[in-house]
């Protein structure tokens, strides 16, 4: 297989709004200190990168820079009144102060405001020792025991519409963040600041329950969120129970192959490193009964979308054929442009596949009842919560855990996670290969899927299995695959935006395809609504960085290599695309179009 061209590449949300920098490295003074500073960059990342903490809620890096909470204050000489950090530039010869009686002052004032309207039920929230407005009033000792400013009681109305995510506006600390990464990164502007003074939210159109707007639960406004205004929906408090309270059931976790790269972070190790034995063993000792790996029901998608698009080329169409593995992506469909929807995979995503595996397959194989079987899938996304819920897919799967949830689970049960003894996924759901791993990362569904069509197709072995030309982060990306003088036009699009960037060029027919890989979030599942908070601006390419590792270290590369995914086949499915591999792999779609 070769790659004869790379044409349309834009850049990711991400970098959307990276400053137009020089690369010059100018000297500033940061409280008395002389530094080398990027020009041109904000002084907030040149203190921090000089190791000054600087107070922040309303930046974010992912994000354009506002200046709105007003906690990154400094003294700059020369600037007369205290500047925001995050807006303003570095420029040479620039003389910075960030700690002074004035500047403590305004900040504990602003703080002190922030305070006056949060209610106080830290110990129940469920962001609880891992929220950025806690930590900062824990640091400049802002206790409402002292405060003068009489407390602002907020009565919104707990939004609990979506299956996905929860809103508590009581909650909201004004940074902003959620109204500009909808708008900005995920292109869908669900949220908007209404409202002024002490009154102020972000609020949906008409102030509609959020599952009442266009919102495709990718999550990415609980991501950003410093509090807990904006969260997923939470399954943790079943799941506790249904460990606890088993009765006669089996319980059965499985995971997805971007947890194993980013649970890591929460237990104080470095992003990306790949933590799979000790998840493993941790849910162990949580109390499942069976561990399976979600990257064996992505083999399996591998396996029937390559025949899928195999037959597509045979019998002409329609194309372009998009991939369905992202729930958020399915979302847009339906509620944007449910014209595309003939040209969708019909295979449903991995979970979806082990759902319907679980209670099926693996019922009839130990001779137990389908309800007897809870299973729970550990996602970094918020919107396979949403997922589950969909009429045909309904009952496969219980409950989905974000990563942030399965770490609040293993801190619940006192797991010391670094030291456990690793563990292995249980048979006969738990082998995979590495073209299953990069379906955790942008790019990664696209690559499994050619390196299974190409060998399909051909007959013949590949020449190199990395297919670097569908690699990286750029928001938009495409090539040409030459399989054996079939020229095969593919593109790959994440982060919503982009997504929409591509889309109106293939309806508007100004873009040619025939197969397109969509992520919703920036960086595929890696960057995923559930996933680890993080103001790390170079998270997305370490957890990357060790999926790609995953799939590079492992012996088997090629989905339809996976001894498990052959036996399965003999054993129950029959061949790719049977009648009951439709029946269990396979889904629809329907349109839910605002008209």
């Amino acid at each position: 297989m070769s790659f004869l061209a790379k044409s349309f590449r834009v850049s990711s949300a991400a970098s959307t709004f990276a400053r137009f920098l020089s690369g010059k490295m100018v000297p500033i003074t940061i409280n008395g200190r002389r530094v080398e500073a990027e020009e041109g960059s904000s002084l907030l990342e040149a203190c921090e990168n000089a190791g000054v903490f600087i107070p922040k809620l309303c930046y974010h890096p992912a994000l354009e820079s506002v200046g709105t909470c007003r906690l990154c204050l400094v003294d700059v000489k020369g600037m007369g009144k205290l500047q925001p950090s995050c807006m303003t530039k570095v420029a040479s010869g620039l003389e910075v102060v960030t700690e002074n009686p004035e500047i403590l002052e305004a900040i504990r004032a602003n703080l002190r405001l922030l305070r006056s309207r949060h209610p106080n039920d830290c110990m129940t929230c469920e962001v609880n020792g891992r929220c950025q407005f806690q930590d900062l009033l824990y640091r400049y000792q802002i206790e409402d025991k002292y405060d003068k400013m009489s407390r602002i009681e907020r009565k919104e109305e707990l939004d609990l519409s979506s299956p996905s995510l929860v809103r508590d506006m009581d909650k909201c600390v004004l940074c902003g963040r959620c109204v500009r990464v909808c708008a900005s990164i995920q292109g869908m502007n669900i949220l908007a600041m209404v409202n002024r003074g002490s009154v102020e939210i972000p609020e949906t159109v008409f102030e509609l329950p959020l599952n009442s707007t266009q919102c495709i639960n990718c999550g990415q406004c609980a991501t950003v969120c410093p509090v807990g205004a904006i969260i997923e929906k939470p399954h943790i408090h079943d799941v506790v129970d249904a460990l606890k309270h088993k009765d006669d059931r089996i319980i059965i976790a499985s995971t997805a192959p971007a947890v194993r790269v980013a649970i890591s972070e929460e237990f104080g190790l470095a992003p990306g490193s790949i933590s799979t034995g000790h998840m493993v063993a941790a849910l162990r000792k949580c109390g499942f009964d069976k561990v399976f790996d979600t990257n064996f029901t992505a083999d399996l998608t591998t396996v029937e979308e390559a025949n899928e698009f195999i037959a597509r080329v045979k019998t002409g169409g329609p194309f372009p054929m998009f991939t369905s593995c992202c729930p958020a992506w399915i979302n847009m469909v339906e509620k944007l442009y449910p014209e595309l929807i003939p040209n969708i995979s019909s295979c449903r995503s991995p979970q979806a596949m082990m759902g319907s595996l679980v209670k099926t397959f693996y019922a009839k194989k130990i001779g137990v009842a389908p309800e007897k079987i809870v299973l729970t899938s550990i996602m970094p996304c918020t919107a396979k919560k949403d997922e589950i819920q969909r009429e045909q897919l309904a009952g496969d799967t219980d409950y989905v855990l974000t990563t942030r949830e399965l770490a609040k689970l293993f801190r619940l049960n006192d797991v010391n996670f670094s030291s456990l003894e690793e563990s292995d996924f249980d048979s006969p759901l738990g082998l995979s290969t590495g073209a299953a791993a990069i379906f955790g990362a942008t790019g990664g569904v696209m690559e499994s899927a050619l390196r299974t069509a190409y060998e399909t197709i051909t007959g013949k072995d590949l020449p190199s299995v990395d297919l670097n030309a569908v690699r990286g982060l750029e928001g938009i990306r495409d090539a040409v695959v030459d399989v054996d003088g079939l020229k095969v036009k593919v593109a790959i699009a994440n982060g919503g935006a982009n997504v929409r960037k591509l889309i109106e060029k293939v309806l508007a027919k100004e873009a040619d395809y025939h197969f397109i890989e969509i992520m919703e979030c920036r960086g595929g599942c890696v960057g995923g609504g559930g996933e680890p908070k993080s103001m790390d601006k170079d998270i997305l390419p370490k957890r990357i960085g060790g999926i790609y590792k995953i799939d590079h270290d492992m012996k088997m590369r090629k989905a339809h290599q996976n001894p498990a995914i052959k036996e399965i086949y003999e054993e129950f499915l029959e061949k790719p695309n049977s009648h009951i591999a439709h029946d269990l792999l396979h889904t629809h779609y329907h349109s839910r179009k605002i008209e």
